[in-house]
Protein backbone atom coordinates (compact mmCIF):
# COMPACT_ATOMS: atom_id res chain seq x y z
CA UNK A 1 0.00 0.00 0.00
CA UNK A 2 2.79 2.52 1.09
CA UNK A 3 4.85 2.01 -2.45
CA UNK A 4 1.45 1.78 -4.16
CA UNK A 5 0.70 5.34 -2.45
CA UNK A 6 4.16 7.01 -3.07
CA UNK A 7 3.84 6.03 -7.12
CA UNK A 8 0.50 8.09 -7.04
CA UNK A 9 1.93 10.93 -5.72
CA UNK A 10 4.68 11.20 -7.93
CA UNK A 11 2.45 10.83 -11.05
CA UNK A 12 -0.39 13.64 -9.74
CA UNK A 13 2.90 15.87 -9.14
CA UNK A 14 4.16 15.26 -12.72
CA UNK A 15 1.02 16.07 -13.88
CA UNK A 16 0.75 19.06 -11.74
CA UNK A 17 4.37 20.42 -13.13
CA UNK A 18 2.87 19.51 -16.25
CA UNK A 19 0.26 22.29 -16.32
CA UNK A 20 2.04 24.86 -13.71
CA UNK A 21 -0.06 24.09 -11.07
CA UNK A 22 3.20 23.51 -8.86
CA UNK A 23 6.46 25.19 -8.96
CA UNK A 24 9.17 22.85 -7.60
CA UNK A 25 7.61 19.41 -8.40
CA UNK A 26 10.85 17.49 -8.71
CA UNK A 27 12.35 18.35 -5.58
CA UNK A 28 9.25 16.85 -3.62
CA UNK A 29 9.79 14.00 -6.12
CA UNK A 30 13.30 13.54 -5.34
CA UNK A 31 12.79 13.62 -1.37
CA UNK A 32 9.95 11.12 -1.42
CA UNK A 33 11.78 8.89 -4.10
CA UNK A 34 15.56 9.20 -1.68
CA UNK A 35 13.28 7.37 1.53
CA UNK A 36 12.35 4.78 -1.13
CA UNK A 37 15.83 3.93 -1.85
CA UNK A 38 16.74 4.51 1.64
CA UNK A 39 14.45 1.88 2.33
CA UNK A 40 15.60 -0.53 -0.40
CA UNK A 41 19.22 -0.45 0.34
CA UNK A 42 17.93 -1.87 3.91
CA UNK A 43 15.52 -4.17 3.30
CA UNK A 44 18.27 -5.93 0.84
CA UNK A 45 21.14 -5.72 3.32
CA UNK A 46 21.24 -9.58 3.75
CA UNK A 47 21.39 -9.73 -0.21
CA UNK A 48 23.78 -6.76 0.10
CA UNK A 49 26.13 -8.50 2.64
CA UNK A 50 26.01 -12.52 0.17
CA UNK A 51 26.88 -10.62 -2.68
CA UNK A 52 30.22 -9.16 -0.72
CA UNK A 53 31.09 -12.30 0.09
CA UNK A 54 30.60 -13.41 -2.78
CA UNK A 55 33.11 -11.64 -4.60
CA UNK A 56 35.96 -12.02 -1.56
CA UNK A 57 36.22 -16.00 -2.53
CA UNK A 58 37.99 -14.69 -5.33
CA UNK A 59 41.16 -14.71 -4.77
CA UNK A 60 41.77 -11.74 -7.59
CA UNK A 61 45.39 -10.91 -7.12
CA UNK A 62 46.81 -10.33 -10.31
CA UNK A 63 48.72 -13.56 -11.96
CA UNK A 64 50.07 -14.05 -15.08
CA UNK A 65 47.62 -13.87 -18.34
CA UNK A 66 44.77 -16.48 -18.68
CA UNK A 67 44.14 -16.31 -22.15
CA UNK A 68 41.38 -13.95 -23.73
CA UNK A 69 39.45 -11.59 -21.24
CA UNK A 70 42.19 -12.39 -18.47
CA UNK A 71 44.47 -10.39 -18.82
CA UNK A 72 45.44 -10.57 -15.26
CA UNK A 73 44.59 -13.89 -14.28
CA UNK A 74 41.63 -16.46 -14.15
CA UNK A 75 40.38 -15.15 -10.50
CA UNK A 76 40.84 -11.48 -11.52
CA UNK A 77 38.61 -12.73 -14.38
CA UNK A 78 36.09 -14.19 -12.32
CA UNK A 79 35.88 -11.35 -9.72
CA UNK A 80 34.91 -8.96 -12.80
CA UNK A 81 32.47 -12.17 -14.34
CA UNK A 82 30.30 -12.38 -11.11
CA UNK A 83 30.07 -8.33 -10.09
CA UNK A 84 28.65 -7.86 -14.11
CA UNK A 85 25.96 -10.79 -13.59
CA UNK A 86 25.45 -9.22 -10.17
CA UNK A 87 24.71 -5.75 -12.32
CA UNK A 88 22.64 -7.81 -15.52
CA UNK A 89 20.49 -9.50 -12.36
CA UNK A 90 19.27 -6.08 -11.45
CA UNK A 91 18.56 -5.62 -15.19
CA UNK A 92 21.37 -3.11 -15.94
CA UNK A 93 23.31 -3.37 -19.15
CA UNK A 94 26.68 -4.69 -18.94
CA UNK A 95 29.47 -4.82 -20.86
CA UNK A 96 32.83 -6.20 -20.47
CA UNK A 97 36.23 -4.70 -21.68
CA UNK A 98 38.32 -7.34 -22.74
CA UNK A 99 38.54 -8.55 -19.13
CA UNK A 100 40.51 -5.26 -18.35
CA UNK A 101 37.91 -3.69 -16.81
CA UNK A 102 34.00 -3.61 -16.82
CA UNK A 103 30.56 -1.51 -17.66
CA UNK A 104 27.05 -1.70 -15.40
CA UNK A 105 24.85 1.39 -16.98
CA UNK A 106 21.34 3.13 -16.13
CA UNK A 107 19.95 6.29 -16.99
CA UNK A 108 19.86 8.85 -19.86
CA UNK A 109 21.29 12.42 -20.77
CA UNK A 110 23.99 13.52 -22.78
CA UNK A 111 26.26 13.20 -19.83
CA UNK A 112 28.22 10.59 -17.83
CA UNK A 113 28.64 10.45 -14.13
CA UNK A 114 30.62 7.34 -13.11
CA UNK A 115 31.67 5.55 -10.16
CA UNK A 116 34.92 4.00 -10.14
CA UNK A 117 35.65 0.98 -8.19
CA UNK A 118 38.09 -2.46 -8.52
CA UNK A 119 37.76 -5.78 -7.62
CA UNK A 120 41.91 -6.42 -7.63
CA UNK A 121 43.43 -6.82 -4.24
CA UNK A 122 46.79 -7.16 -3.00
CA UNK A 123 48.54 -10.30 -1.78
CA UNK A 124 46.83 -11.39 1.43
CA UNK A 125 50.48 -11.92 3.62
CA UNK A 126 50.22 -13.67 7.14
CA UNK A 127 49.01 -13.11 10.42
CA UNK A 128 44.93 -14.13 9.34
CA UNK A 129 43.01 -14.56 12.41
CA UNK A 130 40.25 -15.53 9.77
CA UNK A 131 41.00 -17.53 6.17
CA UNK A 132 41.55 -14.34 3.75
CA UNK A 133 39.33 -15.28 1.05
CA UNK A 134 36.67 -17.29 3.20
CA UNK A 135 34.66 -13.97 4.11
CA UNK A 136 34.03 -14.75 7.19
CA UNK A 137 30.98 -13.31 9.20
CA UNK A 138 31.78 -12.71 13.02
CA UNK A 139 31.14 -9.90 15.15
CA UNK A 140 29.32 -7.43 12.86
CA UNK A 141 32.04 -7.80 10.28
CA UNK A 142 33.02 -9.43 6.69
CA UNK A 143 36.64 -10.06 7.07
CA UNK A 144 38.74 -11.33 4.37
CA UNK A 145 41.39 -9.39 1.72
CA UNK A 146 39.42 -6.80 -0.55
CA UNK A 147 36.71 -6.47 2.04
CA UNK A 148 37.09 -2.64 2.29
CA UNK A 149 39.51 -2.49 -0.27
CA UNK A 150 37.70 -2.29 -2.72
CA UNK A 151 35.05 -5.22 -3.23
CA UNK A 152 32.74 -4.01 -0.29
CA UNK A 153 32.04 -0.67 -1.78
CA UNK A 154 32.41 -1.41 -5.59
CA UNK A 155 29.42 -4.00 -4.45
CA UNK A 156 27.85 -1.25 -2.50
CA UNK A 157 27.77 0.99 -5.23
CA UNK A 158 25.73 -1.68 -7.10
CA UNK A 159 23.33 -2.07 -4.43
CA UNK A 160 22.65 1.73 -4.74
CA UNK A 161 22.29 1.89 -8.78
CA UNK A 162 19.73 -0.98 -8.18
CA UNK A 163 17.84 1.27 -5.45
CA UNK A 164 17.75 4.14 -7.31
CA UNK A 165 16.50 2.03 -10.12
CA UNK A 166 13.43 0.49 -8.49
CA UNK A 167 12.67 3.73 -7.45
CA UNK A 168 11.99 4.98 -10.65
CA UNK A 169 14.47 7.96 -9.48
CA UNK A 170 14.20 10.38 -12.78
CA UNK A 171 17.69 10.64 -13.98
CA UNK A 172 19.50 13.80 -16.05
CA UNK A 173 22.73 11.98 -16.05
CA UNK A 174 23.75 8.73 -17.26
CA UNK A 175 25.26 6.53 -14.50
CA UNK A 176 28.26 3.98 -15.45
CA UNK A 177 29.74 1.78 -12.77
CA UNK A 178 33.19 0.98 -13.53
CA UNK A 179 35.07 -2.01 -12.41
CA UNK A 180 38.67 -1.53 -12.46
CA UNK A 181 41.39 -5.16 -12.57
CA UNK A 182 44.53 -3.77 -11.68
CA UNK A 183 44.40 -0.97 -9.56
CA UNK A 184 46.44 -2.28 -7.25
CA UNK A 185 49.84 -2.79 -9.17
CA UNK A 186 49.74 -1.22 -13.14
CA UNK A 187 46.56 0.66 -13.68
CA UNK A 188 46.59 -1.21 -17.03
CA UNK A 189 42.81 -1.34 -16.95
CA UNK A 190 42.32 1.83 -16.73
CA UNK A 191 44.75 2.70 -19.81
CA UNK A 192 42.54 0.40 -21.64
CA UNK A 193 39.42 2.00 -20.52
CA UNK A 194 40.40 5.26 -21.51
CA UNK A 195 41.28 4.06 -25.02
CA UNK A 196 38.20 2.20 -25.56
CA UNK A 197 35.49 3.63 -23.80
CA UNK A 198 33.41 6.88 -22.86
CA UNK A 199 35.19 9.52 -20.28
CA UNK A 200 32.72 10.42 -17.86
CA UNK A 201 31.84 13.91 -17.25
CA UNK A 202 32.67 13.80 -13.65
CA UNK A 203 33.10 10.63 -11.19
CA UNK A 204 34.27 9.90 -8.04
CA UNK A 205 35.62 6.06 -6.39
CA UNK A 206 34.76 4.70 -3.38
CA UNK A 207 38.39 4.02 -2.71
CA UNK A 208 39.26 6.17 0.29
CA UNK A 209 38.25 8.62 2.93
CA UNK A 210 34.92 10.41 4.25
CA UNK A 211 33.55 13.51 3.33
CA UNK A 212 35.64 13.52 0.19
CA UNK A 213 39.22 13.94 -1.05
CA UNK A 214 39.78 16.18 -3.32
CA UNK A 215 43.68 15.94 -3.44
CA UNK A 216 46.09 13.32 -3.88
CA UNK A 217 49.60 13.31 -3.73
CA UNK A 218 51.89 12.35 -6.36
CA UNK A 219 53.12 8.58 -6.45
CA UNK A 220 56.57 6.85 -7.66
CA UNK A 221 57.09 3.68 -7.36
CA UNK A 222 61.09 2.41 -8.15
CA UNK A 223 62.32 -0.73 -8.96
CA UNK A 224 66.27 -0.48 -8.84
CA UNK A 225 68.86 -3.38 -9.40
CA UNK A 226 72.23 -2.64 -7.99
CA UNK A 227 75.24 -4.93 -8.13
CA UNK A 228 76.47 -6.12 -5.34
CA UNK A 229 79.49 -9.18 -4.19
CA UNK A 230 78.19 -10.08 -0.66
CA UNK A 231 77.60 -12.84 1.13
CA UNK A 232 74.59 -10.93 2.86
CA UNK A 233 71.11 -12.02 1.12
CA UNK A 234 67.91 -10.16 2.13
CA UNK A 235 64.43 -11.60 0.62
CA UNK A 236 60.93 -10.33 1.50
CA UNK A 237 57.79 -8.23 0.58
CA UNK A 238 54.92 -8.41 -1.39
CA UNK A 239 54.37 -5.53 -2.92
CA UNK A 240 56.04 -2.09 -3.70
CA UNK A 241 52.53 -0.29 -1.97
CA UNK A 242 52.55 -2.90 1.06
CA UNK A 243 54.95 -2.39 3.93
CA UNK A 244 57.40 -5.30 4.06
CA UNK A 245 56.03 -7.04 6.34
CA UNK A 246 58.52 -10.10 6.52
CA UNK A 247 61.72 -10.74 5.51
CA UNK A 248 64.32 -13.86 5.90
CA UNK A 249 67.98 -12.79 5.62
CA UNK A 250 71.66 -14.30 6.21
CA UNK A 251 74.05 -13.41 8.06
CA UNK A 252 77.90 -14.57 7.67
CA UNK A 253 77.49 -14.20 11.65
CA UNK A 254 77.63 -17.05 14.51
CA UNK A 255 74.23 -17.39 15.73
CA UNK A 256 75.50 -16.34 19.20
CA UNK A 257 76.58 -13.52 18.09
CA UNK A 258 73.85 -12.26 16.39
CA UNK A 259 71.64 -13.26 19.16
CA UNK A 260 73.22 -10.29 20.94
CA UNK A 261 71.93 -7.16 18.67
CA UNK A 262 68.63 -8.56 18.53
CA UNK A 263 66.96 -6.63 21.66
CA UNK A 264 66.68 -3.56 19.57
CA UNK A 265 64.10 -4.37 17.63
CA UNK A 266 62.08 -7.00 19.43
CA UNK A 267 61.48 -3.54 22.01
CA UNK A 268 60.14 -2.16 18.48
CA UNK A 269 57.47 -4.85 18.35
CA UNK A 270 58.86 -6.99 15.62
CA UNK A 271 59.06 -10.94 16.14
CA UNK A 272 62.59 -12.06 14.86
CA UNK A 273 64.02 -16.21 14.55
CA UNK A 274 66.96 -17.37 14.35
CA UNK A 275 68.04 -20.33 12.99
CA UNK A 276 72.03 -21.77 12.78
CA UNK A 277 73.23 -22.76 9.28
CA UNK A 278 76.13 -23.47 7.27
CA UNK A 279 78.59 -20.83 7.46
CA UNK A 280 76.16 -18.12 9.33
CA UNK A 281 72.23 -17.36 10.61
CA UNK A 282 69.75 -17.46 9.05
CA UNK A 283 67.20 -14.63 10.57
CA UNK A 284 63.37 -14.66 10.15
CA UNK A 285 61.71 -10.84 11.20
CA UNK A 286 58.32 -10.48 11.16
CA UNK A 287 56.86 -7.23 11.35
CA UNK A 288 53.06 -5.69 10.10
CA UNK A 289 51.93 -5.39 6.82
CA UNK A 290 49.92 -2.04 5.58
CA UNK A 291 49.21 0.50 2.91
CA UNK A 292 52.17 2.06 1.59
CA UNK A 293 51.05 5.51 2.02
CA UNK A 294 50.86 4.80 5.63
CA UNK A 295 53.80 3.73 7.13
CA UNK A 296 53.63 4.79 10.01
CA UNK A 297 50.96 1.48 10.53
CA UNK A 298 52.71 -0.82 9.81
CA UNK A 299 56.23 -2.81 11.02
CA UNK A 300 58.56 -2.36 8.17
CA UNK A 301 61.07 -5.94 8.24
CA UNK A 302 63.23 -4.82 5.83
CA UNK A 303 64.01 -1.62 7.53
CA UNK A 304 64.58 -3.81 10.72
CA UNK A 305 67.00 -5.80 8.68
CA UNK A 306 69.21 -3.25 7.81
CA UNK A 307 69.74 -2.28 11.20
CA UNK A 308 70.33 -5.50 12.64
CA UNK A 309 72.72 -6.29 10.04
CA UNK A 310 74.35 -3.05 10.09
CA UNK A 311 74.72 -3.25 13.93
CA UNK A 312 76.43 -6.73 13.53
CA UNK A 313 80.24 -7.33 12.99
CA UNK A 314 80.30 -7.69 9.19
CA UNK A 315 83.53 -7.30 6.97
CA UNK A 316 84.55 -6.00 3.60
CA UNK A 317 81.52 -5.75 1.21
CA UNK A 318 79.04 -6.78 3.17
CA UNK A 319 79.36 -4.45 6.07
CA UNK A 320 79.96 -1.41 3.19
CA UNK A 321 76.71 -2.39 1.19
CA UNK A 322 74.48 -2.98 4.56
CA UNK A 323 75.85 0.54 5.94
CA UNK A 324 74.85 2.04 2.85
CA UNK A 325 71.47 0.73 3.01
CA UNK A 326 71.28 1.49 6.79
CA UNK A 327 72.03 5.16 5.92
CA UNK A 328 69.36 5.09 3.25
CA UNK A 329 66.50 3.97 4.56
CA UNK A 330 67.65 3.55 8.66
CA UNK A 331 63.16 3.59 10.11
CA UNK A 332 62.74 6.70 7.73
CA UNK A 333 59.01 7.33 7.26
CA UNK A 334 59.45 10.36 4.79
CA UNK A 335 62.47 9.92 2.85
CA UNK A 336 64.45 11.82 5.27
CA UNK A 337 67.93 10.01 4.78
CA UNK A 338 67.33 10.56 1.00
CA UNK A 339 66.90 14.70 1.30
CA UNK A 340 63.29 14.03 0.14
CA UNK A 341 61.43 15.05 3.52
CA UNK A 342 58.88 17.82 1.86
CA UNK A 343 55.52 18.89 2.86
CA UNK A 344 52.92 21.36 1.48
CA UNK A 345 48.76 21.07 1.55
CA UNK A 346 48.59 18.14 0.06
CA UNK A 347 50.59 16.51 2.62
CA UNK A 348 54.30 14.88 3.73
CA UNK A 349 56.28 12.80 1.52
CA UNK A 350 56.01 9.12 2.74
CA UNK A 351 58.70 6.78 1.41
CA UNK A 352 58.11 2.63 1.88
CA UNK A 353 60.76 -0.04 0.74
CA UNK A 354 57.84 -2.91 -0.07
CA UNK A 355 60.15 -5.63 -1.58
CA UNK A 356 63.92 -6.63 -1.99
CA UNK A 357 65.60 -9.59 -3.48
CA UNK A 358 69.32 -10.70 -3.40
CA UNK A 359 71.52 -13.05 -4.47
CA UNK A 360 74.56 -13.75 -5.43
CA UNK A 361 74.66 -10.83 -8.03
CA UNK A 362 73.33 -7.90 -5.56
CA UNK A 363 70.21 -6.66 -4.93
CA UNK A 364 66.88 -5.40 -6.70
CA UNK A 365 64.62 -3.08 -4.02
CA UNK A 366 61.54 -1.83 -4.96
CA UNK A 367 59.98 1.50 -2.69
CA UNK A 368 56.87 3.53 -2.76
CA UNK A 369 57.10 7.69 -2.81
CA UNK A 370 54.11 9.46 -2.24
CA UNK A 371 55.06 12.85 -3.63
CA UNK A 372 53.34 16.30 -2.00
CA UNK A 373 52.23 17.84 -5.32
CA UNK A 374 54.65 20.77 -4.92
CA UNK A 375 58.05 18.46 -5.50
CA UNK A 376 59.64 17.84 -9.07
CA UNK A 377 58.92 14.32 -9.06
CA UNK A 378 62.22 13.52 -11.20
CA UNK A 379 64.05 14.51 -7.82
CA UNK A 380 62.64 10.93 -6.37
CA UNK A 381 64.73 9.08 -9.31
CA UNK A 382 67.83 11.56 -8.37
CA UNK A 383 67.89 10.85 -5.18
CA UNK A 384 67.35 7.76 -4.60
CA UNK A 385 70.24 6.57 -7.60
CA UNK A 386 72.49 8.88 -6.24
CA UNK A 387 72.52 7.33 -2.41
CA UNK A 388 73.07 3.72 -4.17
CA UNK A 389 75.44 5.39 -6.66
CA UNK A 390 78.39 3.33 -5.08
CA UNK A 391 76.34 -0.31 -6.57
CA UNK A 392 75.76 1.09 -10.00
CA UNK A 393 72.28 1.27 -9.78
CA UNK A 394 69.63 0.46 -12.80
CA UNK A 395 66.10 1.49 -12.96
CA UNK A 396 64.21 -1.73 -13.73
CA UNK A 397 60.61 -0.58 -13.02
CA UNK A 398 59.64 3.25 -12.75
CA UNK A 399 55.36 4.02 -12.29
CA UNK A 400 54.98 7.69 -11.73
CA UNK A 401 51.51 9.23 -11.08
CA UNK A 402 51.22 12.72 -10.73
CA UNK A 403 49.36 14.52 -8.01
CA UNK A 404 45.44 15.09 -8.46
CA UNK A 405 43.59 18.45 -7.59
CA UNK A 406 39.82 19.14 -7.91
CA UNK A 407 39.19 22.86 -6.17
CA UNK A 408 36.83 22.77 -3.60
CA UNK A 409 34.13 25.15 -5.34
CA UNK A 410 33.78 22.74 -7.98
CA UNK A 411 29.98 21.05 -8.63
CA UNK A 412 31.89 17.64 -8.08
CA UNK A 413 33.18 18.42 -4.60
CA UNK A 414 30.61 20.69 -3.17
CA UNK A 415 27.62 18.72 -4.24
CA UNK A 416 29.67 16.10 -2.44
CA UNK A 417 29.94 17.44 0.94
CA UNK A 418 26.23 18.77 0.81
CA UNK A 419 25.46 14.69 0.63
CA UNK A 420 27.71 13.85 3.54
CA UNK A 421 26.48 16.70 5.77
CA UNK A 422 23.01 15.80 4.84
CA UNK A 423 23.22 12.37 5.81
CA UNK A 424 25.69 12.41 8.90
CA UNK A 425 25.03 16.11 10.03
CA UNK A 426 28.83 16.97 9.91
CA UNK A 427 30.02 19.69 7.49
CA UNK A 428 33.68 19.10 7.32
CA UNK A 429 36.53 20.40 4.31
CA UNK A 430 37.95 17.99 2.08
CA UNK A 431 40.93 15.90 2.51
CA UNK A 432 44.12 15.65 1.00
CA UNK A 433 45.48 11.97 0.96
CA UNK A 434 48.81 9.89 0.27
CA UNK A 435 46.83 6.94 -1.72
CA UNK A 436 45.92 6.84 -5.08
CA UNK A 437 42.51 6.22 -5.98
CA UNK A 438 40.70 6.12 -9.97
CA UNK A 439 40.21 9.52 -9.34
CA UNK A 440 43.18 10.32 -10.80
CA UNK A 441 42.50 8.28 -13.91
CA UNK A 442 39.78 10.93 -15.29
CA UNK A 443 40.22 14.91 -15.55
CA UNK A 444 37.13 15.35 -13.08
CA UNK A 445 36.93 13.00 -10.13
CA UNK A 446 37.70 12.61 -6.82
CA UNK A 447 37.59 10.09 -4.26
CA UNK A 448 34.49 9.82 -2.33
CA UNK A 449 34.35 6.92 1.05
CA UNK A 450 34.66 4.80 2.31
CA UNK A 451 36.24 4.46 5.10
CA UNK A 452 34.63 6.58 8.20
CA UNK A 453 36.70 8.83 10.66
CA UNK A 454 37.49 6.49 13.45
CA UNK A 455 35.93 3.06 11.68
CA UNK A 456 38.54 1.80 9.30
CA UNK A 457 38.97 -1.99 8.51
CA UNK A 458 42.79 -2.50 8.02
CA UNK A 459 43.30 -1.98 4.27
CA UNK A 460 46.68 -4.22 2.82
CA UNK A 461 47.10 -5.30 6.69
CA UNK A 462 45.88 -8.93 8.11
CA UNK A 463 42.51 -9.28 8.86
CA UNK A 464 40.97 -7.22 6.13
CA UNK A 465 36.98 -6.47 7.20
CA UNK A 466 34.05 -4.44 6.45
CA UNK A 467 31.68 -3.68 9.39
CA UNK A 468 28.26 -4.68 7.86
CA UNK A 469 26.55 -1.57 9.49
CA UNK A 470 29.31 0.55 7.32
CA UNK A 471 28.50 -1.43 4.41
CA UNK A 472 24.93 -0.19 4.65
CA UNK A 473 26.35 3.31 5.26
CA UNK A 474 28.09 2.79 2.15
CA UNK A 475 25.43 1.72 -0.22
CA UNK A 476 23.22 5.12 1.17
CA UNK A 477 25.69 7.54 0.94
CA UNK A 478 26.62 6.40 -2.63
CA UNK A 479 23.32 6.19 -3.76
CA UNK A 480 22.80 10.09 -2.10
CA UNK A 481 26.09 10.97 -4.15
CA UNK A 482 24.31 9.35 -7.70
CA UNK A 483 21.06 11.43 -6.56
CA UNK A 484 22.82 14.84 -5.97
CA UNK A 485 24.65 14.23 -9.14
CA UNK A 486 22.92 13.05 -11.70
CA UNK A 487 19.38 12.64 -11.11
CA UNK A 488 17.43 16.00 -12.32
CA UNK A 489 16.52 18.61 -10.09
Amino acid sequence: MIKGKYCCIIILLKHFAMFGFITEPIGKEITIMKKAVDNYILTHKDELVESVRESIRFKSVEAEPAGEGAPFGAAVRDALVHALELGKRFGFETSNLDGYAGCIDYGEGEEMLGVVAHLDVVPEGEGWNYPPYAAELADGRIYGRGALDDKGPAISAIYALAAIKAAGVPMRRRVRIILGTNEETGWGCMNHYREVAEIPTMSFSPDADYPVVNSEKGITHLTVKCAAKTNVRINGGTRANVVCGKVKAFAPIAIDEVEKHVSPLLSKGFEIELTAVSGGTEILIVGLDAHGSMPECGKNAMQAAFCLLNSLPLEGEDARTIGILENCFKFDMHGESLGLDRKDDSGRMTMNPGVICWDENGFEISVDFRCPISLDMNEVRVKLLGALADFDPVVTHEKIQLGHFIPADSELVSKLLDVYAERTGKREEPLAIGGGTYARAFPNAVAFGCEQAGISGPVHMPNEYIGVDELVFNALMIADAIIALAAKE
